[in-house]
């Protein structure tokens, strides 16, 4: 009987000595795993927003092709449009957008290089014309988007602030 009942106050004291462990292991635990979630989030936020801005520039480019006519009958409308439907695809001037309508030429054909914001347009070119990069001279329209992003949550240390920025070049001729 008496063994019983030290065996019964032993486990009991184990028990209370045991008892703030969780507490504890809880409390070292929650703030790595809200860090965790925040980067999640803020990375999910900047993968969004990248994708949002893909579709912009995506349905400014789909407007240059349906409307090629335009870049040499009225290429000012042309640019405005595109601007337009870029900046606003994802709400009123979600983002902001340069748009080039073949060099400000509506008469000639051209050879442009380089990448996304920094595009060469060359001397203008006899339209269908052998370019030296390998493609065939013609009439361009370029598309610069950029969105400014900040984090969802800045408190957490996580320190992304910048412009996020896409661009396109559609072959109108």
């Amino acid at each position: 009987m008496f063994g019983a009942v030290v065996r019964a106050v032993a486990r009991s004291m184990a028990a209370w000595e045991n008892s703030g462990a969780a507490a504890v292991e809880f409390a070292l635990f929650v703030p790595f795993f809200m860090l965790v979630i925040a980067g999640t989030f803020n990375l999910w936020h900047l993968t969004y927003t990248a994708s949002e801005l893909t579709a912009a520039v995506s349905a400014g480019s789909l407007y240059a092709a349906n409307n090629a006519t335009l870049v040499s009958t009225s290429p000012v409308a042309l640019q405005h449009d595109i601007q337009t439907i870029v900046a606003n695809t994802n709400g009123p001037s979600w983002a902001t957008s340069t748009v080039n309508v073949n060099n400000g030429d509506a008469t000639h054909c051209y050879c442009p290089t380089g990448g996304p914001g920094s595009w060469n347009w060359g001397a203008a070119v006899a339209c269908g014309n052998p370019c030296g990069s390998g493609g065939v001279a013609g009439q361009f329209v370029t598309i610069m988007a950029s969105r400014t992003l900040s984090p969802l949550f800045p408190n957490f240390g996580l320190r992304y602030s910048g412009t996020i920025s896409r661009g396109a070049l559609v072959e109108t001729k």
